[in-house]
């Protein structure tokens, strides 16, 4: 295994992060794990044997049961790892049970600490933005979980770029801690956020944290054209999330080729995919199976040469969209003159 430093912090954070979203649950948690307390330590376990460091949860993951199954596995071996955990979701009926407010933050991480049975959350996180509570008032809390000592570094999922840059903009003004981290969808069947949160996180060193890097399931090379409904797969019950499917045919393809030559699997070509990234600090994978979990971790020792990668991104590729495709338009600066290239 080898680590990564967590943005501009000094934490080292193994390459794969073991996502816990299969631990515990019913209703729609049914569709993606609703492991046992003997499978989730087994796979505890096995991460930690093979260097894993890096552990993800959130309060939602089937109503904090994901944190009490992860904090049973860990047992005494907690503080040797990077613990984190999210909240923004619903979590009850009440009706201020939900949001980024500064009530419902405080009563989550309370929740966690005792779900995870610790003292103290590695890396807190937002999950959702939240369009009603004022942004200063959710960082303000954050800052003061971090004063607290209950929180030791904060991050944020699934915002986009210009929302992530304002939050940095508002704890810089008034001194606040700042997000570390972007816990985000991002897989090679799905490059949305290369158009603007990767080159944000690039320029403002945020480290990007990749979640369904497999595409919910899509990416593990039992989906074909011939076979759409791969059993056993958790896309048959719950298809997210969403992406252009004839398009991600054409890409396990092209993985599947590339795998064979190196006779490795089409999920470890998809995550060493993701390693090559530039930004990309913690791949989290999720697993249901002890097999699936094994096949994962080979990941971090695939190789991908240029041309290789040059055929997967070349398969993937966006489409252009305005303004990307305007920033094509010739230079009109001057060969000599400062800051020009032949790429401009």
């Amino acid at each position: 295994m080898k680590y990564r430093t967590l943005g501009n912090t000094g934490l080292m954070v193994s390459e794969l992060c073991m996502g816990t979203m299969t631990f515990g649950g019913d209703g729609i948690f049914k569709f993606i794990g609703a492991l046992g307390q003997q499978d989730a330590n087994a796979l505890v376990d096995k991460a930690l044997d093979a260097g894993i460091n890096f552990f993800d949860t959130a309060d939602s993951y089937a109503m904090h049961q994901s944190e009490q199954m992860l904090g049973k596995a860990l047992g005494d071996r907690r503080k040797e790892v990077i613990v984190a955990t999210k909240a923004r979701f619903r979590m009850n009926d009440n009706v201020n049970a939900v949001g980024l407010t500064r009530h419902h933050l405080f009563n989550q991480v309370e929740k966690s600490l005792q779900a995870l049975n610790t003292d103290y959350i590695d890396l807190f996180q937002i999950h959702s933005v939240d369009p009603i509570t004022p942004l200063e008032e959710t960082l303000r809390a954050l800052n003061d979980l971090v004063q607290q000592g209950k929180v030791r570094y904060i991050g944020y999922s699934n915002l986009t770029a210009w929302q992530a840059m304002k939050a940095l903009s508002i704890s810089r003004q008034h001194g606040w801690n700042e997000f570390k981290s972007a816990q985000v969808y991002y897989s090679i069947a799905g490059r949305e956020l290369e158009r603007s949160t990767v080159p944000f996180a690039l320029d403002q060193s945020i480290a990007i944290l990749p979640w369904s890097p497999l595409a919910g399931g899509f990416l593990s090379g039992k989906f074909t054209r011939e076979n759409q409904s791969a059993e056993g797969s958790r896309r048959t019950d719950f298809d997210f999330p969403p992406i252009d499917k004839e398009k991600a045919f054409d890409i396990v393809e092209v993985m599947r080729d590339i795998a064979d030559n190196k006779n490795v699997s089409v999920p470890q070509i998809a995550l060493a995919w993701l390693l090559h990234k530039p930004g990309v600090t913690s791949v989290i994978i999720g697993a249901k199976k002890m097999s699936q979990l094994e096949d994962n971790l080979k990941s971090v020792d695939v190789s991908l040469n240029a041309e290789e990668m040059t055929r997967l991104d070349e398969v993937s590729q966006l489409g252009l969209e305005y303004p990307g495709w305007f920033g094509l338009s010739p230079s009109d600066r001057m060969p000599g003159e400062r800051g020009w290239s032949q790429q401009e």
